[in-house]
């Protein structure tokens, strides 16, 4: 039998204390998408309140309630680490600069308080989340069957990408593990944005035609938007989930894309 509901409006009504008191967990997913629209300062603001404001919020009302959960898992993303070339990247590693990695880290310290308190928190920094039915994949598949597909920039940008099957599987093993503290979600091995692109012209039975050169991608996102998001380098690893006995469905990008798309 399904639990109660809560409702709630995370840039609106503050939440009332009583009605998140006693559970054993929490999962907050909360974020509008970074690759929806371009980097206007009213987006960033929108960006910025969908994750920071939004878990600020929620932490305080959990704290408020007087009985706060034994958990408290909320997603982050790899944004973190900026743009850092051919640099291997795994939980330790520092903050990189930007935007990207201004949002994160405020992101996560916004549990901070609650972690203070006594609860276990878990933040998972999600690569490029890979699903045939949403995101990146539903966006490209389209576009390479017609021929249009094509590296992004010089092609040598690292994507750390990860299957979306492997995101809910990593969510359950972090409840079920008593695992804190700064987590990489990302297959274990990440692809260069030339090899994404050779694999899914693969997948699809289609040349990859047509690049998109950095400066046609900033003249239409931005400058702020292509250089963090498209045209960035992210090589980052999941040492700590594997660590902690977490196997990947999805290890390699050849390998996922021929079963999925």
């Amino acid at each position: 039998m399904a639990g109660p509901h809560v409702h709630w409006n995370p840039l609106g009504t503050p939440l009332d204390p009583k009605t998140v008191a006693d559970f054993d967990a929490v999962v907050s997913l909360a974020g509008a998408n970074v690759a929806k629209g371009r980097w206007t300062e009213k987006r960033k603001r929108e960006l910025w309140e969908s994750r920071v404001d939004a878990t600020k919020l929620l932490c305080k009302a959990l704290l408020e309630s007087g009985a706060p959960p034994k958990a408290f898992v909320s997603a982050s993303a790899i944004g973190y680490y900026g743009d850092r070339g051919d640099e291997l990247l795994d939980d330790s590693s520092s903050r990189g600069q930007g935007f990207l990695p201004d949002l994160c880290e405020a992101w996560e310290s916004a549990s901070n308080d609650l972690e203070a308190a006594g609860v276990r928190v878990c933040r998972l920094r999600l690569g490029v989340v890979f699903d045939p039915a949403g995101g990146l994949l539903k966006e490209l598949v389209p576009v390479f069957k017609m021929f249009m597909g094509g590296r992004l920039g010089s092609g040598k940008q690292w994507m750390s990408w990860v299957a979306r099957s492997d995101v809910v599987e990593a969510f359950v093993h972090v409840l079920e593990h008593p695992l804190h503290g700064p987590l990489t979600l990302t297959a274990p091995h990440p692809a260069t944005n030339a090899e994404f692109t050779k694999e899914l012209a693969a997948a699809v039975h289609r040349p990859a035609i047509l690049p998109g050169p950095g400066w046609l991608l900033r003249l239409v996102f931005g400058r702020g938007m292509a250089d963090e998001l498209l045209l960035s380098s992210t090589r980052a690893v999941p040492s700590g989930l594997l660590a902690a006995g977490f196997r990947f469905r999805h290890s390699t990008l050849g390998e996922y894309l021929k079963a999925e798309i």
